[in-house]
């Protein structure tokens, strides 16, 4: 049996080196430093926010204001800024029985924002909301091939999940069916957070107009206009919080709040979206998420259904150009070269940078192709509707450079996804993909497993040696085995170029100087940890 518990000890030697590198430490004795400005308890922070219209509906398990989630709720762990799995309502935890058991301990004293404290079955209760069969529901597809029982549960075959178990007041048990490395990693995501069980079912839908968790900050009322429409919501400190308290004594948040506003100096933090931000100097901050872009190749379709020619495509394309032509004021975009997103755990940028040659491409197409070679090949572009400046810029970018090489590019528009089974010439496919949870599997499988929904929608690639490596990665119990079994996987996807990793997304916010504590999170701005967060005055 393992038993986790997320300490940080240091050799002696490490932090005398530590000492001497930081001038902790000198033959002359300490030196006087001057520790700058000490936090400032109170203020309220505003926040210009990032989606409108305004979603009243503050439920975890509904995309929505992530934000707002992230102050009023917690899971059983969080992440740290490298995606590390950390305590959080759990204290710490055991895996047993060969890695298919693991025991949470929950942290003693903890309670909802009502005074009651948590219980493991609240967490119980809040997990299996996930797998229920409800209109609006995905995320039941990462638990029920996971959890003992919990394809039953999601069926209506039995009233509860048996892999989600009460042992006591304050441990709560977790039964794969099959040892699950990533189990941390899907528990930590937003969608996991849990909820009051009493509340939950004596309110219903009704309990997230004022929802109740155990995060750092709770409801407090709405931000109303003069006609008293709801623009946004006001969030203040959790008296309760089990860890230290807040820095801020109120969260103010609402996407109607305005750059004027910002200049002011009455919102703290706006997403950048004027040129005027950026020109008065303001501090700008950007953040990976993850959210990465690929051109899906048409995989079963002459002549892209040979991997000598889309890697030869690939080779012609100039990705800082499409990723440039792809920016927006709030959204930047980074050259990508891997399939396994290389802020992930474990996992690094390929060595060489991005690899581009015209003259080359065009002297492999026209080798691989068969009559008027590349000069006879016309790809079609498929975008989701609607149109965008986004994508009418990348379009244009992409149809220049396939220009420059002879091939011809017709633009199309997808209403839905499944349009795609209609298109009958070879095509790129611009494919958005946000991951749900940061591990390789929740990439890979989806768009490169040969029984895979997304894949089929998309590239409709089919290795039969990849789907081996991906299965036997779900049963791998070693962490270290498993990573190497992903990089098995992008070593083929490399060779095969079922697709072309085009950039990863970076979104950019502007801060009033006076914004101190900010640290940025692993999985982007808007699951920003506010509890370090100070105004100076």
């Amino acid at each position: 049996m393992i038993t986790v518990r997320r300490e940080r000890h240091f050799p002696l030697s490490l932090l005398a080196l530590l000492a001497v590198a930081f001038g902790l430490a000198s033959p002359a004795g300490p030196r006087p430093q001057d520790p700058g400005p000490k936090p400032r308890y109170n203020g309220t922070f505003r926040i210009k926010g990032f989606l409108t219209p305004f979603n009243q509906v503050f439920d975890p398990a509904v995309p929505s204001h992530y934000f707002i989630s992230e102050q009023l709720y917690d899971g059983l762990v969080k992440f740290d800024n490298h995606f590390n799995p950390m305590p959080a309502l759990a204290e710490y935890w055991t895996v047993s029985d060969g890695g298919t058991r693991i025991t949470f301990f929950l942290r003693k004293g903890v309670r909802f924002h009502n005074g009651r404290e948590l219980a493991a079955e609240d967490v119980k209760y809040s997990l299996e909301r996930l797998v229920k069969n409800r209109p609006g529901n995905t995320y039941y597809q990462y638990f029920t091939r996971k959890v003992v029982g919990a394809e039953e549960f999601w069926q209506g075959k039995a009233a509860e999940v048996t892999g989600f178990r009460v042992v006591g007041a304050s441990t709560f048990e977790i039964r794969w069916t099959q040892p699950y490395v990533s189990g941390l990693y899907l528990l930590g995501m937003y969608y996991c957070k849990v909820l009051p069980k009493d509340l939950l079912e004596s309110q219903g839908r009704g309990f997230f107009q004022k929802p109740v968790g155990t995060g750092p900050f709770k409801f407090a009322e709405w931000i109303r206009s003069p006609r008293l429409e709801i623009l946004g919501v006001r969030l203040e400190r959790n008296p309760f919080y089990y860890e230290r308290k807040p820095y801020l004594s109120a969260i103010e948040y609402s996407p109607y709040f305005t750059d004027d506003q910002f200049e002011e100096g009455s919102v703290h933090l706006v997403s950048v979206t004027s040129e005027r931000i950026l020109r008065k100097r303001y501090p700008v901050l950007e953040n990976n998420t993850l959210k990465s872009f690929f051109l899906a190749l048409s995989c079963d379709v002459p002549p892209l259904d040979r991997p000598e020619v889309r890697k030869a495509l690939a080779l012609g394309l100039d990705k800082a150009r499409l990723a440039e032509a792809y920016d927006t004021l709030s959204n930047t975009h980074q050259v990508l070269e891997n399939y396994i997103p290389p802020l992930l755990p474990g996992f690094f940028p390929r060595a060489g940078g991005p690899l581009t040659d015209a003259d080359a491409a065009k002297l492999l197409l026209d080798r691989f192709l068969a009559g008027s070679g590349r000069k006879g090949l016309t790809l079609a572009l498929l975008f989701p509707a609607p149109r965008t400046e986004a994508t009418s810029g990348f379009a244009r970018e992409l149809g220049r450079q396939l220009g420059a090489m002879e091939i011809k590019l017709d633009v199309k528009y997808l209403r839905k996804p499944e349009d795609v089974r209609g298109i009958r010439e070879p095509y790129l496919k611009f494919l958005e993909y946000n991951m749900d949870f940061p591990d390789p599997e929740n990439i890979l499988v989806p768009l490169y497993h040969s029984r895979s929904i997304v894949n089929e929608l998309n590239s409709r690639y089919a290795n039969a040696r990849l789907d081996g490596l991906l299965e036997q990665s779900e049963v791998e119990p070693s962490w270290g085995r498993r990573a190497g079994l992903f990089r098995e996987v992008e070593k083929i996807l490399v060779q095969d170029t079922p697709s072309i990793p085009l950039f990863s997304e970076r979104v950019r916010i502007a801060l009033l100087p006076r914004v101190r504590g900010v640290r940025l999170p692993a999985m982007g701005f808007i699951f920003l940890d506010v509890k370090d967060i100070w105004l100076e005055d």
